[in-house]
């Protein structure tokens, strides 16, 4: 875990920033895999991805209710959006990326390069939480 400075970038397209800890923390850890996962996403759909969580230190993942195995706190998962797809349509684009884990939310989607999915006939685990 490190704290540094915000503005490095990680990637062509994403900054240290976007991964820190939502806490205030300044706490950061972040996996090459899940870099490179979305950084594929980005080229493929030719828009800006907004990662809405990114690493979580333990305290805070309870806070906001993460499961107490999350991928969030091993740096290996990002909650993300793009303007203009639907969660689902993330999901699928993010499944064809070669992501492990992907879990479809009403206003957001999961993804994340886990070690190994449950469902290892199909490459990876997924889930669907939307209430609409």
């Amino acid at each position: 875990m490190y704290k540094v400075m915000k503005n490095i970038h990680i990637s062509d397209h994403f900054t240290i920033a976007e991964f820190t800890c939502n806490d205030g923390s300044g706490e950061v850890i972040y996996s090459r895999h899940l870099i490179e996962l979305l950084e594929k996403i980005r080229v493929k759909v030719g828009k800006p991805i907004i990662i809405n969580s990114g690493y979580r230190n333990p305290g805070y993942n309870r806070k906001v209710g993460g499961s107490p195995k999350s991928q969030h706190m091993l740096g290996t998962a990002a909650d993300i959006r793009i303007k203009g797809l639907s969660s689902k349509a993330v999901a699928d684009i993010a499944i064809e990326c070669g992501a492990r884990g992907v879990g479809v939310y009403d206003t957001f989607t999961h993804v994340d390069v886990r070690y190994e999915p449950k469902n290892v006939n199909k490459g990876y685990d997924f889930w669907d939480m939307r209430t609409k």
